[in-house]
């Protein structure tokens, strides 16, 4: 027998033996349970716009599996399923397992080797088994009894299409991003990717590796195509882009090319080719970032003139840069020190028309439904604001919605036709600079001639002035620090962060001198008092205490990581104080404190019914899950626990206390430190013991407090029986299905016991030991918001009945220690 006809055989056997019934796929659109689809078939859908098969890009002799335009002479694929996995020689062969739940591509019959998988973990229903179809939208879906379990369009590869999503699911965790093929002849993932940026008001990014290197126009889009429309949903369940083509005989492809380019095309019939009406990046202000933090690109200036200018009120942070070599990369600065001139002191707003407008991570919604009077009154009160733009909600403006930015304007470029106007905050005097006189000399500075007749009276005004100039320094060096522009740092300019300086005077009387009875508490930081600034906003103050082992590396970091964060589950920094012998934050005002004053308090916790806790819990769990994922960074707290936790007026929670944050690179997974800091009883074990501190740190207490949440108990001190903490009480309880017998007495009532059971549930799989164990903030956010089964949970940290920690010392043997931790280097909180 020669070897063609033996491979048939061998291919025969094996389809047999599997079940499988060969078919030829003329003319269909679905494969069943026991069909095969090999190589050289091809599955087309319903009205023909869409085939689904084996190809070779280019040059290449590799299969891929993949999906094109069926219709078009010019074979097109815009989805591949293996494309970094591919098959050498013809040997593919696609199919729904045995078990009826997955599609899954093999290659070598006789050794069955997985290529690809749809990867569906839910089991069978009732015994009913899948079909997979190729659509006419060009969507590839896998379905049971008309439930679809998994669809081609939520993994997109280089391409987007009508109908297809960019952005998150967030009830089922599902991200959706475009990734560029390597080359033409090899569509493996490449070095470009474009992903929606869910922090502030969403945008879509395009990242080389980790960086990004240009921007969309940030939602909400004004269409520059007017045969396209684009929709940008952005609700607590999902944040995605989408377009649909008006003419519906039109072909467009949006994609991401092997060099970075996003492109827009359109096919064109008569000519037989894909035609480009759009792309980008294509010119120098297109880069990411061109003119650096407060500057401005002018695309019509290239090869004019320097395309950079600084946006109002801003001059070059390096002049020689800017003006000789050209080079705007290092950005603007504010033309004036005294940063506190931009509030309450007769500030204003100068408009910038028509540009596209700054990197919105740093910026927020203010309003969905608010005049542009209104928006600049909102942003004008709130100093740490630094601009607005009032941005049409609904087409020809018949509604207006307000965007203001706080920190740095990143990224501004002219864009005459589809920009918005900007208003940038600016001081008095850049406010009335076109119509001021000069003054002369006594008009701006008065003489003090003081005649002095004794030696001491020299020394003191010398020592005086020695000691005001050093302190000038420190304050100079600290603020440095904050902004992160000392000469002895290296840093990327995109960290930088504006912060509104308070002088001290005010906040003194603010706060009635700091009086005891405006004390509101006392945290790790120092003492937190109550004010109210001149324009009657109430805020809370936090003083830094000499004796609380906390010093500038812990205010610099509090200010430079709040300052960046923007999130409705965060609390909001609005400025710090430099001047005199301790550094001071102001905050947002929380006029119900923190959780713990309500959660350990047997009257106040009465106001937290089920329903509220629950909105909590959510609330922690995205307020974390933001912090996580980053578009940039992941910023893991390491002090997680119900006294920074602050409640609004409406008890939402709000995130605090960044003194011991920490952030993350992008790829970064886990760090190291010699000093441990936190709180017992929320920490995780492996940063107790070893130092070792991770996003799944912050998860851990994101548990203790869950369960804290649930039950109404401190886990610290906890004792019940003999259990030495909440956590293993729980674990007890729920071994032996009497979980719900933790629960606070004060909810009984008002509680679901399916909701709080899942929630333990949740919290016992945070608690977990092995880290590797526990979930990420994002399953845990999904696992919150969807029926979806739980795993179960495992061993949690610090059970110490039965079980030996595994990061306990050594041991005798038969021996088991309650507790066998030393921690040698401890900063209560």
């Amino acid at each position: 027998m020669d070897a063609p006809n033996f491979k048939f055989v061998l291919l025969f056997c094996f389809l047999h033996h599997f079940g499988f019934a060969i078919s030829s796929f003329n003319e269909t659109d679905t494969i069943a349970i026991n069909q095969i689809f090999q190589d050289g078939n091809l599955l087309i859908s319903k009205d023909k716009n869409f085939a689904l098969g084996f190809f070779s890009p280019g040059t290449s002799t590799y299969r891929y599996l993949g999906i094109w335009y069926h219709k078009l002479p010019l074979k097109t694929v815009l989805w591949v399923a293996n494309r970094n996995h591919p098959i050498n020689g013809s040997s593919g062969i696609l199919s729904i397992d045995q078990f009826g739940n997955n599609l899954v591509l093999y290659t070598n019959p006789s050794l069955k080797v997985t290529v690809w998988s749809t990867n569906v973990s839910v089991q069978a229903l009732n015994h009913t088994r899948c079909t997979a179809q190729i659509l006419d939208s060009g969507n590839l879906i896998l379905v049971q009894d008309e439930t679809i379990l998994w669809q081609s369009f939520d993994y997109p590869t280089d391409t987007l299409i009508q109908g297809m999503k960019l952005g998150f699911d967030l009830k089922t965790g599902i991200h959706r991003f475009l990734t560029a093929w390597k080359s033409p002849d090899d569509p493996a993932t490449g070095d470009y990717s474009a992903r929606v940026n869910p922090t502030g008001s969403p945008q879509v990014l395009f990242y080389k590796g980790t960086n990004y290197y240009w921007r969309s126009i940030p939602w909400p889009l004004r269409s520059y195509v007017d045969a396209i429309n684009y929709s940008f949903v952005y609700t607590e369940d999902e944040i995605h882009l989408s377009y649909f083509v008006a003419d519906t005989s039109a072909i467009v492809r949006a994609y991401l090319d092997y060099s970075g380019i996003n492109r827009l095309q359109a096919w064109h019939e008569q000519q037989g080719k894909w035609n480009e009406f759009w792309s980008a990046p294509k010119y120098q202000c297109d880069s990411y970032g061109h003119c650096g933090n407060n500057g401005k690109c002018d695309p019509d200036q290239v090869n004019r003139r320097f395309e950079c200018d600084c946006l109002p009120g801003f001059e070059p942070k390096n002049p020689r840069a800017w003006h000789s070599l050209r080079d705007g990369s290092g950005g603007c600065i504010r033309k004036r020190i005294e940063s506190s001139s931009l509030c309450g002191n007769g500030e204003g707003f100068l408009k910038v028309p028509h540009v596209k407008l700054p990197d919105t991570s740093v910026a927020v919604w203010v309003d969905m439904d608010m005049s542009p009077i209104a928006c600049e009154e909102e942003c004008r009160r709130n100093c740490s604001c630094s601009a607005y733009a009032s941005i049409d909600i609904v087409a020809n403006g018949t509604r207006t919605g307000c965007l203001a930015w706080y920190g740095e304007l990143m990224d501004t470029v002219n864009l005459v036709e589809e920009g918005y106007d900007l208003y940038v905050r600016v001081d008095a005097i850049e406010l009335d600079a076109k119509t001021l006189k000069p003054k002369g000399l006594l008009g701006l500075k008065k003489v003090l001639v003081v005649s002095v007749g004794s030696t001491w009276l020299v020394v003191v005004c010398f020592a005086y002035l020695w000691l005001r100039k050093k302190r000038k320094r420190v304050n100079r060096k600290l603020l440095n620090a904050i902004s992160g522009s000392s000469r002895n740092e290296v840093g990327d300019h995109r960290n930088r962060v504006d912060v509104v300086l308070f002088s001290l005077g005010a906040l003194v009387a603010a706060t009635n001198n700091f009086s005891p009875a405006n004390r509101l508490g006392q945290g790790g930081f120092g003492i937190v008092y109550k004010g109210q600034l001149s324009n009657g906003l109430e805020v809370a103050v936090k003083k830094l205490s000499h004796g609380s082992g906390h010093g500038v590396e812990e205010f610099k970091n509090e200010v430079t990581l709040i300052a960046k964060l923007q999130h409705k589950n965060l609390v909001k920094l609005l400025g710090c104080c430099i001047e005199g012998e301790e550094p001071i934050l102001i905050y947002e005002y929380m006029p119900n404190r923190s959780l713990d004053s309500f959660l350990f308090d047997e009257t106040r916790k009465l106001c937290l019914d089920w329903r509220k806790r629950l909105d909590i819990i959510i609330g922690i769990a995205r307020g974390i899950l933001y912090l996580h994922h980053d578009s940039r960074l992941k910023i893991i707290h390491r002090d997680l626990k119900p006294s920074n936790i602050l409640l609004d007026a409406a008890l939402n929670p709000k995130i605090s206390d960044f003194g011991m944050a920490r952030m993350f690179e992008g790829d970064q997974i886990q760090e190291r430190t010699k000093r441990i800091a936190g709180t017992y009883g929320y920490m995780s074990p492996e940063y107790v013991a070893f130092g070792k501190f991770s996003v799944k740190s912050d998860v851990f207490s994101y548990g203790v407090i869950l369960l804290e949440i649930i039950s109404g108990e401190k886990n610290n001190g906890f004792l019940q029986e003999d259990s030495l903490s909440l956590i293993d009480h729980v674990w007890q309880l729920w071994k032996e299905d009497r979980a719900m017998e933790i629960i606070d007495s004060s909810i009984n009532e008002s509680c679901s016991c399916d909701e709080v059971l899942r929630c333990i549930q949740i919290g016992l799989l945070c608690v977990q030991e092995n880290a590797m164990h526990r979930p990420t903030m994002l399953d845990v956010v999904v696992m919150l918001n969807s029926n979806t089964t739980l795993p179960s949970p495992t061993q949690p940290a610090f059970s110490y009945r039965k079980v030996c920690s595994d990061f306990s010392s050594p041991r005798r043997e038969g021996s088991c220690s309650k507790n066998e931790l030393t921690i040698t280097k401890f900063v209560g909180r």
